[in-house]
């Protein structure tokens, strides 16, 4: 039996319809559970009074963003290369380097 062309494009958009409100659903319960651990989050930095979020582990000029400088990378010489693989994904900060984002 062939099946029509129209009834197949029904089909797949049917389905496609469906995934889509299924992504809906998820994506709106998502939000609800993220924002209940967000809130928990926050009264935990508060009670713990935790002040910068670190990003890296590896140096501090990397794990402390708000207070590294530009000559903390080289801090052995000031010829040594980057020896941190965090320091090549890190910019300095802004009111060192001089330039807007």
């Amino acid at each position: 039996m062939r099946v029509r062309r129209s009834t197949l494009f029904l089909g797949t958009l049917g389905g496609l319809l469906l995934l889509c409100a299924g992504l809906l659903l998820h994506a709106s319960s998502t939000v609800r559970n993220s924002q209940r651990r967000l809130s928990a989050n926050a009264s935990l930095v508060r009670r713990l009074a935790l002040t910068d979020l670190c990003l890296f582990t590896e140096a501090s000029y990397t794990r402390h963003l708000a207070t590294s400088d530009l000559s903390s990378a080289f801090q052995e010489t000031p010829m040594s290369l980057e020896h941190f693989p965090s320091g090549a994904l890190v910019q300095p900060p802004v009111r060192t380097s001089g330039t807007s984002p």
